[in-house]
Order: C-alpha cells, then sequence, then structure tokens
C-alpha cells in the first residue's frame, strides 16, 4: 500500500494530525515506514483531490494545529484501493542481508548484530498495544499477527545465536 492510501485507511478511523498519523504508522510498522516528508505531500495531495478535509485547531503560544480528517468520496477512493488485488509482501532486512555474510565476519561482530536485532525485535513487541486497545477484529488480528511474529523471530534468533558463537571468518583470497 502506498502512504496516501495508507493515510486515508488512518484516517477513516478518525481524525488526526500528520503528528499522530505518523504515530500510526511507527505503531502499525508493518505496512510502511513512512517520514513526515512523504506523510504531509500524501496529506496536501490527498486535500487538494477532496479526498481530506483540514482544519485549524488554535494552540497556545504554538502554531495551529492541522486536524485531517477523510471525505466520503476518500472513503469510497479507500475502500476501492482495498478491493484491487494486493502487491506481494516483500521483507527487506538488513539484519538478514549482514547475516547472509556471517562466515566472513567475526564472532564478536555476528554477536553484536544478533544483539542488536534482538533488541530491536523486543522493542518493537512491546510497542504494540495491548488487545484492550483495539476496536475491531481486524485490529486485534494484525495485533496478534504482529506480536505472533515478534515472539517467533526472537524464539528463533535464540536457538539459532549459539551455532555463530564459535564460527571462525573464512579469510577472503
Amino acid at each position: 500500500m502506498d502512504v496516501r492510501t495508507i493515510c486515508l485507511g488512518i484516517l477513516s478511523r478518525g481524525d488526526h494530525t500528520g503528528y499522530e498519523i505518523k504515530k500510526h504508522f511507527e505503531i502499525d510498522g508493518f505496512f510502511v515506514e513512512p517520514s513526515f516528508g512523504s506523510i504531509y505531500p500524501a496529506l496536501n495531495k490527498l486535500t487538494e483531490d477532496g479526498l481530506v478535509l483540514v482544519r485549524a485547531e488554535a494552540q497556545l503560544k504554538r502554531p495551529d494545529r492541522k486536524i485531517y480528517s477523510i471525505t466520503p468520496a476518500g472513503r469510497r477512493v479507500f475502500l476501492d484501493a482495498l478491493m484491487q488485488p494486493l502487491a506481494e509482501d516483500r521483507y527487506r532486512s538488513p539484519f538478514l542481508f549482514a547475516m547472509l555474510f556471517a562466515d566472513l565476519l567475526p564472532a564478536p561482530r555476528v554477536d553484536g548484530l544478533f544483539e542488536e536485532f534482538v533488541a530491536q525485535a523486543q522493542r518493537r513487541l512491546a510497542q504494540l498495544p495491548e488487545k484492550s486497545d483495539v476496536e475491531t477484529e481486524g485490529e486485534r488480528f494484525v495485533l496478534d499477527f504482529g506480536r505472533t511474529m515478534y515472539i517467533t523471530m526472537l524464539d528463533y534468533l535464540r536457538q539459532q545465536r549459539a551455532k555463530f558463537a564459535d564460527v571462525v571468518p573464512n579469510a577472503a583470497e
């Protein structure tokens, strides 16, 4: 899914600021991890296209907050996008790329890679909201999928880590 479609999806659940939308992307990081540099242009284009409305909300001693809401046309475009064939899931991992060449690395580096990746997975798992904080079966499914994915990944990493403890790097000729 592209950033525009995901913004529409988040807004279909309620009104949000760009910052709040970014936070949803971080929690729901299974879909895409866009920056503010891609979210705000997407929101501007959605507004220009009449798919999103924006209103200013005054704040004390700060610039006005922009609150975005989806329009009926935006909801139709979002639902139409969900009806299209989905692209194949892709998983890109710098960790897995480095591990592909673990035989070339010293054991302390490989151990450090494991350490960093395990810590990252534990942080992501801890970021997932509690089941009581979600409202729909779809949200529960995605939350449980993510939780299962991280728990399984951590179990696998713990099992495999010992295999690399005493690996001697292959010398490049």
